[in-house]
């Protein structure tokens, strides 16, 4: 019980400090006018009250994340604690922060531009391809799992669920920002909370009663608890698999969204720092659900093993018996109606990448529907293929993202004569993550299988590499020594 209390403790403090210094070292300024002022259109250029844009960029970025990605995690162990808390606000929360601000300071730009101004055109033209790839099937893969759940819980067929999820996506891309996610998306995320919140009560009246026993980290539970590790590594798997709640790149895509939307600057801390520390006590709630549910990692260990046991039947299973009646609602809300609000995001962010892309100027519905009637074309055909199948193009490619706005961030705190560390040494172990991941994970996750040795050797030269990469650009291009 103690872990978990220290966790959201962490994670709260954290906000309170590292939110504040991370606030005024980037220099927040209320004089300068954001873009939601500057550029008001109405459509996309809109200003919404504070409450409101935290809520949508809470739902945003968390939908189905910090839910599933914490249940897998947890089957890592008690070691994704740390991940998640330290994770969240030295890396994640600040990755937000920075992708946030910057679009502010940029005119509410995409990401992709914002990457190019500062590590040049070749990554921006890398990214601009690459983020829109994610931002598909993150759209995708959030109409392909609730559809096969309303399959199932209504006996309709799969397609007509598909139509109709597609249907309303298209919807909610074309709309001003303000007419549908404006008004129901704050409530969606205010339900995701209240779960959350539920069902971290019902596990600490457990815990006082002595009827569950929450895990706690300690020396012994310093290991993999997988039941399969030589699949599973530990470094670097977890760190991949648990990323919303921990880091994200694909916040970065949602960012630029929010950015023109707020009102104000010093607004950024509670929209963009906030809503991942938000999003880390959520994942933190669900990761010790899962292991106090079946008595610990182990218990989640045999439990997933089993055919249909998945991250969805672990969450109606919790909310159910932990919630009663309210609790199926919450489950039915979590797994349903959440990934549908991120999946629409997602395709509403692509479009304004494309948009940013060919300066196809969006103000009417028609230049809107030029770009998102092909988009939508293409993510309907991809939604055929398996849900599994979509879902492993995530993980990886979620936290490369990650990796090159981290990048991105530290050579703008170059060119202002900024001190780099605080986002050059995460970007550093990013990268060294994501190299290792891909050299050691096995063939049908993304990797190369190859010995772990080796593997984390080549990664860790790989990091030390790009971080002089970085040196040689900062110094050719800002004078830095």
């Amino acid at each position: 019980m103690w872990t978990f209390i220290g966790a959201i403790v962490a994670l709260i403090l954290g906000f309170i400090f590292y939110g504040r210094f991370i606030e005024r070292f980037f220099g927040a300024d209320d004089s300068r006018p954001t873009p939601a002022i500057k550029h008001n259109d109405g459509v996309d250029f809109s200003p919404m009250p504070t409450w409101k844009v935290f809520t949508i960029q809470f739902l945003n970025i968390a939908g189905l994340g910090p839910i599933f990605g914490a249940i897998l995690g947890a089957m890592y162990g008690p070691m994704a604690y740390l991940w998640i808390v330290f994770g969240c606000i030295f890396m994640g929360a600040t990755h937000d922060y920075f992708s946030g601000m910057l679009s502010i300071r940029h005119g509410g730009a995409s990401i992709p531009e914002i990457v190019g101004k500062y590590l040049g055109k070749g990554f921006q033209n890398f990214l601009r391809v690459f983020t829109l790839l994610l931002l598909v099937f993150v759209g995708v893969a959030f109409v392909s799992g609730p559809a096969g759940l309303l399959a199932n819980l209504t006996g309709g067929g799969l397609t007509i669920w598909l139509y109709v999820i597609f249907a309303y996506y298209l919807v909610a891309t074309l709309l001003p920002i303000n007419k549908i996610i404006g008004k129901i998306y704050p409530l969606f995320g205010a339900a995701l909370i209240i779960m959350a919140l539920a069902i971290a009560v019902a596990m600490l009246l457990g815990g006082i009663s002595g009827t569950v026993e929450m895990p706690e980290l300690s020396i012994s539970s310093f290991a993999n608890w997988h039941h399969n590790p030589s699949e599973n590594i530990l470094f670097p798997m977890m760190f991949i698999v648990i990323s919303c709640g921990a880091l994200s790149g694909f916040h970065s895509t949602q960012a630029p969204m929010m950015a023109r939307t707020i009102k104000k600057e010093s607004y950024g801390r509670y929209v963009f720092y906030g809503a991942m520390i938000a999003e880390g006590i959520v994942a933190i709630i669900w990761a010790t659900a899962a292991m106090t549910f079946f008595g610990d990692a182990n218990g989640l260990n045999a439990t997933m093993q089993i055919d249909g046991h998945n991250p969805a039947w672990v969450v109606n299973e919790i909310s159910v018996a932990w919630l009663g009646s309210v609790g199926a609602i919450f489950a039915i809300i979590g797994v349903i109606a959440c990934p549908i609000t991120t999946g629409d995001t997602a395709f509403r962010s692509a479009r304004l990448t494309i948009a940013d892309v060919f300066k196809f100027d969006q103000s009417t519905i028609k230049r809107r529907l030029i770009i998102s009637v092909p988009l939508f074309a293409v993510g309907f055909v991809l939604s055929q293929l398996e849900f599994a199948t979509i879902w492993k193009y995530l993980g990886l490619s979620n936290q490369i993202l990650a990796v090159v706005v981290l990048w991105t961030g530290a050579m703008y705190l170059v060119k202002v004569k900024k001190a780099h560390w605080y986002l050059s040494l995460p970007a550093v172990f990013m990268t060294v993550v994501c190299l290792s991941y891909l050299l050691v994970a096995p063939f049908k996750n993304g990797g190369f299988a190859m010995d772990t040795s080796l593997g984390f050797s080549l990664g860790l030269i790989g990091g030390v590499l790009a971080l002089f990469l970085f040196f040689i650009k900062a110094r050719r291009h800002y004078k830095v020594s």
